[in-house]
């Protein structure tokens, strides 16, 4: 290997994938045991528990698929979006001064534009500074976070 890069993989051997490894081996064993508990169950004339028996071997393989998906994820992270790639553009004219007041906490939300003539224009101003509100504070939410 060129220079002290660590391997790509070593993440899986830390102690909070180690232990997501042996909740997801404990959760399949426990998934495939209860399958099997349902089967003699059925098979000493429970009907109910033909339905049970093969619906936890399919929870098992879901589960197995997930473990795995999520492997594939932190192996292939999604590329991080370039500066106001991710912005929305607003149409001409839909924020105002008075919205992006509104959205660095200049003004009240429902400060009405400089050009607006009627109770509507307010309105629209006002949703405009909100969603822009919105906007700014999740920006960088929703990635998966502290495994990195």
């Amino acid at each position: 290997m060129p220079g002290s890069q660590a391997p790509q993989w070593r993440f899986l051997i830390t102690p909070r994938w180690l232990g997501w490894h042996l909740f997801t081996v404990a959760a399949v064993i426990g998934m495939l045991w209860l399958g099997d508990w349902q089967l003699h169950r059925a098979l000493s004339g429970n009907g109910l528990s033909w339905a049970y028996t093969f619906e936890w071997p399919i929870f098992a393989v879901l589960g197995v698929v997930f473990w795995a998906k999520t492997i594939r994820d932190e192996f292939h992270p999604p590329p991080a979006p370039e500066p106001g790639e991710s912005d929305v553009a607003l149409p001409a004219g839909a924020y105002s001064a008075a919205a992006a007041a509104a959205a660095t906490g200049g003004a009240a939300p429902g400060a009405v534009a400089a050009g607006a003539t009627t109770e509507e224009d307010a309105d629209l101003a006002a949703y405009n500074a909100y969603l822009a509100r919105l906007h700014k504070e999740v920006k960088g939410h929703g990635k998966w976070h502290g495994l990195r």
